[in-house]
């Protein structure tokens, strides 16, 4: 399911066009602010166009307001076996013709990311576990400008 199919409130029916020299560009929210409800279950698929799963959560660091993570679910066969994956927000690019989110990542690769499973969350405020993740991406963490 995609964010217009998810779309409860109309939030996508007046869109945003990308292109600065276009009039009225900034009608209706997205994409450049989305209903974080409506990315849940969006698929991820990688620069091949592999299937890498689709979004299972969004997480929100609390102190600086930005999204940290995308949690993608991947592998599996009806929820059995499957691996979640805290992918950083800015690993992934919104891909609107499609409307499905991508990932450079191979589906081996993704195989060998630092995952958990559903009933063990991992400590995503511990720096080193942060540094870990945004390692594997070649990411960077967000860093407030105020400090805080």
């Amino acid at each position: 399911m995609n964010y217009e199919e998810r779309d409860s409130f109309g939030i996508y029916a007046a869109t945003t066009v990308l292109d600065d020299t276009v009039p009225n560009r900034n009608r209706g929210p997205g994409p450049y602010l989305m209903g974080a409800d409506t990315l849940l279950d969006n698929d991820v698929v990688n620069t091949k166009d592999e299937d890498l799963g689709d979004i299972k959560e969004i997480m929100l660091d609390m102190r600086t307001g930005q999204v940290s993570y995308a949690v993608l679910s991947f592998g599996g066969f009806l929820g059995l076996g499957e691996k979640l994956f805290a992918v950083p927000w800015s690993a992934l690019k919104l891909d609107t013709d499609n409307k499905r989110f991508v990932l450079d990542a191979s589906k081996d690769r993704l195989e060998s990311a630092p995952g958990f499973d559903k009933d063990n969350w991992p400590d995503m405020a511990d720096a080193a576990w942060e540094k870990g993740v945004h390692d594997f991406y070649g990411t960077q963490p967000y860093v407030d400008p105020r400090g805080t």
